[in-house]
């Protein structure tokens, strides 16, 4: 495998397809996974460092080329995009090597005479290198008088998403929660409660000796973080349904809603399964009625209930928007994870920052809206819903959450927002009991 040469025909189809997406990243890493382990390595490093930085990249090169990024041919975009990268952030590549490899891919895309081009913006990039990589050269002053544009480069996620949250939770949190979301995520898991505590600490070792660093989390009993885990199919315990990756947020929504044995549960909105599969548990002798939008989604709940070995649980496809009166007043609890922007999962879906569009919110929060107003009719009087998100803005969280209360027969009992930290994603969640009259 041509490891640059890979990355760079992954971000080429990337800007082709104009889906900056992770799951593009992982679907390259699985192809190559008979590799050696240091070039897929390598390879992740690029990619998914490169992604994450791509405003930034973007404002060095503009920099120090006479052509800026928006006007550059794609190829050549996402060339020196990876090769900056190497040069201010991979500390194991030479920058001769990053230069001279960049080169040789230009030739050998078919853009000789643009290599020249290439190798100068580079070059020029490397001799400035270290006043780039201080914050306080005069290289970043002119960007410091322009505040949101600052934070922007810094942190490489659009300026209108910037300002939405200083409007919304003040200067003084916004950057804060924007170096939380810089950070890498741990990957976490939930232990099965099916497990004896004899057998969860079995687990645990066993996934150690896999050669996983594993630190207990601090919000939920049966949560623990995964450190220097490349994936979890190979993990002891993954086929045999002893764990189920999951962001902690997910895990409290479902502990919150209050679910018991003999309980009827409706999970409307529920790929991947992570929220089926525990209330699965905690409805014990009770049943979980659940699905999504497409078959495709309905397969992988299946797939993961099935694993988890939750026995209690029927799988649909079905559109969460449209009312189904055989399902009206029929259930104990409803989560409704709904559709979002998904603002508060960053840290973890790096892609989003560049996917989603303030023209994008406007339609989210009719679709979320539609959903409620049709699912809340599936609450039996004095039964609880649970309306969650995995974003960061008032109008798919507050504003929705008062339209609903106008709207319905329903009182709120319990409301959380969580912001991006150590500890977990971005999160929002209510919990509302229907009246009973």
């Amino acid at each position: 495998m041509d490891t640059r040469e890979t990355a760079l025909l992954l971000f080429v189809e990337m800007e082709k397809t104009k889906n900056f997406g992770s799951s593009l990243i992982r679907d390259t890493l699985n192809k190559y996974d008979y590799e050696d382990p240091r070039e897929k390595a390598f390879l992740k490093r690029l990619t998914e460092g490169t992604l994450e930085s791509l405003l930034t990249l973007d404002y060095v090169i503009n920099a120090y080329s006479k052509t800026p990024t928006n006007k550059m041919k794609p190829l050549i975009r996402s060339l020196l995009r990876l090769s900056v990268y190497q040069i201010l952030y991979m500390d194991t590549v030479p920058d001769s090597a990053a230069c001279n490899e960049a080169v040789r891919l230009a030739k050998k895309k078919g853009f000789e005479r643009l290599s020249g081009f290439v190798n100068g913006v580079l070059r020029t990039i490397t001799r400035n290198k270290e006043e780039i990589l201080n914050s306080e050269s005069a290289f970043w002053q002119e960007l410091q008088k322009n505040p949101v544009q600052a934070l922007s480069v810094r942190y490489s996620v659009p300026e209108w998403m910037i300002s939405l949250w200083e409007a919304q939770y003040g200067e003084e949190k916004t950057e804060p929660m924007l170096e939380s979301l810089k950070k890498g995520r741990p990957l976490t898991i939930r232990l099965d409660s099916r497990l004896t505590e004899e057998e969860k600490a079995q687990e645990i070792a066993a996934i150690e000796v896999a050669g996983v660093t594993v630190q207990k989390h601090q919000l939920y009993a049966d949560a623990w973080n995964l450190e220097g885990c490349e994936g979890i199919g190979h993990l002891p315990g993954f086929a045999e349904g002893l764990f189920y990756a999951q962001d902690v947020s997910s895990m409290l929504a479902v502990e919150a809603a209050g679910i018991s044995g003999g309980m009827t549960v409706m999970d409307l909105c529920s790929a991947p399964g992570g929220k089926t599969t525990l209330a699965a548990r905690k409805a014990g002798s009770g049943k979980v009625i659940c699905g999504d939008v497409s078959e495709r989604k309905a397969a992988l709940i299946l797939e993961n209930t099935d694993r988890m070995k939750c026995s209690n649980v029927s799988v649909n496809v079905w559109d969460a928007s449209v009312f189904m009166e055989q399902y009206k007043e029929s259930a104990d609890v409803v989560l409704l994870d709904v559709p979002c922007s998904g603002l508060g999962v960053i840290g973890r879906k790096k892609e989003i920052r560049y996917r989603v569009t303030k023209e994008d919110l406007a339609a989210l929060v009719t679709l979320q809206k539609k959903i409620v107003d049709a699912c809340w009719q599936y609450v039996k009087p004095g039964g609880i819903l649970m309306y969650s998100t995995c974003t960061l803005t008032k109008a798919e969280n507050q504003d929705n959450r008062d339209w609903f209360l106008e709207n319905s027969p329903f009182t709120l009992l319990e409301e959380k927002e969580l912001l991006p930290s150590a500890e977990t994603d971005g999160f929002y969640m209510i919990k509302c009991r229907r009246n009973k009259a």
